[in-house]
């Protein structure tokens, strides 16, 4: 796993580019562990992940499908959830360069964003290996794209390309040619310069929690978490900012 920071950007890159960043335990560990010092991080404001290569996950790595086949899989698996990178309070992009296929659609998907190369191949993969929809797909794909939707890609298993997955209403930007990550690392800047780290620990918390409660229970929380955003130096400095027609100074998280 390749990781560097920049402008209060940190690029996390899946490094195993001769199996197109198959998912290995391993993998995912030193991944989840990167996250859990980003957000410890002052310097990070926004995570950016990629894959090196040709591909942004290919999906589980085979020679671990096939051990637990044989029943020799025998690596103790990281007791963090596969939804892990949705509790961390700093925003998350997913810039898809490549193939993303089965649990990299998963990973990808578990982002709060994700940006797309137009030639990206994408599928689920699921059926046609004999699965099921894995750690909470048919949770998560019907809530981003309908469920019609989700039962196509879920059920065929099917290729589709980056440009078909914008249209279908599951990423939120396709970017031509090979630009997705530059363009991904300079909309989390943006972030890192425009927006209260506090806001956003805030609002990526409301909505990935939102999913499972009321309106009225929503609002009810929304108030209160309003009311303690009156008193944070955040409020004075996104005000004071506006005022001085200048970009706001936010302490970091």
């Amino acid at each position: 796993m390749l990781s560097a920071v920049d402008q209060g950007v940190l690029t996390l890159t899946f490094n195993r580019p001769d199996t197109l960043n198959a998912w290995t335990d391993a993998m995912g560990r030193r991944y989840f562990d990167l996250l859990a010092e980003a957000e410890k991080d002052p310097g990070v404001r926004a995570v950016v992940v990629t894959g090196a290569g040709r591909g942004f996950c290919s999906g589980a790595d085979f020679k671990t499908l096939n051990a637990i086949q044989t029943g020799s899989y025998d690596e103790t698996p990281d007791p963090r959830p596969t939804s892990f990178p949705t509790t961390i309070g700093k925003p998350i992009i997913a810039a898809v360069n490549g193939a993303c296929a089965g649990l990299g659609m998963v990973h990808a998907l578990v982002c709060d964003l994700v940006f797309t190369a137009e030639s990206a191949k994408w599928t689920t993969a699921f059926p046609r290996r004999g699965l099921i929809a894995e750690y909470g797909l048919s949770w998560v794909l019907p809530r981003i794209m309908g469920q019609q939707r989700a039962m196509d890609v879920l059920l065929s298993g099917r290729v589709f390309t980056g440009g078909e997955a914008y249209e279908l209403g599951l990423v939120n930007r396709v970017v031509p040619g090979d630009g997705v990550v530059a363009e991904a690392q300079a909309y989390a800047r943006e972030l890192a310069v425009h927006s209260s780290p506090a806001s956003m620990a805030v609002i990526k918390r409301q909505v990935w929690r939102d999913w499972d409660v009321t309106l009225e229970e929503s609002a009810k929380v929304a108030v209160q978490e309003m009311m303690t955003s009156f008193g944070r130096p955040d409020f004075a400095e996104g005000v004071a900012g506006f005022l001085e027609r200048r970009p706001p100074n936010f302490p970091p998280l």
